[in-house]
């Protein structure tokens, strides 16, 4: 019976061991699992590759709300941004064209905990690298890794809509004197920064009946400042407008039976004696051009050619005679956009 005892010991000690040692083999196999996905899922390289797939996909609103991608006030304010800088383009449909192709490069770790991640990935048609310096955050449920980036990588578009206030990205039209008042809501160029999602392209354009920009590329890099000019020009439609109006203006001229027309660019003096009325016409209209100036598009002083007709008598000898000359004379004149759409013109 002694013997039947110890043996029976012997037994419970082995298999309390070998749940030792299973217990041992599972916990080695968690902490592995655990250690596999803190490389690699929830590691630094992958956050990284997250984001960058995110604006690839143009999922912007995942990309923004990234850790360490949105800037606070101080953040703002260190950047040289008002605090109601305009977050307009942070949307999906705006984006050109995103990350693709991409490749870490090297993850290399800090003394801080900190980890510099270098990616590689075609932008458009350039091949472009970019290192992000991402630290870590509280960790999810204790024990998977999470992360910020150190450094937001938004960049900050500074926009020139030159001529024209409003101007398009991607499928996005903006006014660029939305975030302002008082005498700058008037100015003829505007400036305004953007902040935008990055790494990406973007293109700015405009395009209207009056006023077109030729598109522009841009190419936003990660934490960088990047100018664009969208310059409106006046279309074919808009000189055409301005040419019907300049038009009619000399043609009520010439309808004036005097030597004088009022407040018109063209006249005569005649010293002998009237006898007739004047019967003026426009041999020539001054053809408009229009190129932009400080505050309007501007016509530069621009030749025409009237006709006058009139029959006198000479003072001299009382005899009668027609009185015909070309009258060469110049037009200047300032076009804007009205509010409601329309064409006003300023004589010079």
């Amino acid at each position: 019976m002694r013997s039947s005892r110890g043996r029976g010991g012997q037994i419970s000690l082995l298999s309390l061991a070998a749940w030792l040692a299973l217990a041992v083999l599972l916990a080695g196999a968690f902490l592995a699992a655990l250690g596999a996905l803190n490389q690699t899922i929830y590691g630094s390289s992958s956050f990284v590759e997250r984001y960058l797939s995110a604006i690839a996909n143009d999922d912007i609103a995942e990309a923004s709300t990234t850790p360490g991608v949105a800037l606070d006030e101080a953040e703002l304010a260190e950047l040289g941004l008002p605090a109601d800088v305009s977050t307009a383009m942070l949307r999906t449909g705006v984006v050109e064209s995103g990350p693709e192709d991409v490749r870490i490069m090297s993850d290399v770790a800090q003394s801080d905990g900190s980890h510099t991640v270098t990616a590689s990935y075609r932008l458009a048609e350039a091949i472009v690298e970019s290192s992000f310096d991402v630290r870590p955050i509280e960790s999810l449920y204790g024990v998977l890794n999470r992360w910020e980036f150190a450094v937001s990588p938004l960049a900050v578009i500074d926009v020139t809509a030159a001529h024209n206030p409003t101007f398009t990205v991607g499928t996005l039209t903006l006014d660029s004197r939305a975030t302002k008042s008082g005498d700058e809501l008037a100015a003829f160029t505007q400036v305004t920064p953007y902040l935008a999602i990055a790494p990406a392209v973007y293109e700015f354009s405009y395009s209207s009946v009056l006023l077109e920009a030729v598109p522009v590329p841009v190419q936003a890099g990660a934490s960088a400042r990047t100018p664009v000019t969208v310059d409106a020009q006046p279309t074919a439609a808009f000189v055409d407008r301005v040419q019907v109006q300049v038009d009619d203006f000399l043609t009520q001229c010439a309808a004036q039976a005097v030597l004088l027309p009022a407040q018109c660019p063209f006249g005569v003096q005649i010293d002998d004696r009237v006898a007739s009325e004047p019967v003026w016409s426009i041999v020539s209209m001054p053809q408009v051009t229009l190129t932009p100036g400080e505050s309007s598009f501007d016509m530069p002083p621009t030749e025409g050619i009237a006709h006058i007709s009139v029959k006198v008598q000479s003072l001299f000898d009382g005899h009668h005679y027609t009185f015909e000359e070309d009258r060469p004379f110049t037009v200047a004149l300032a076009a804007t956009i009205t509010p409601d759409g329309n064409i006003a013109i300023q004589l010079k």
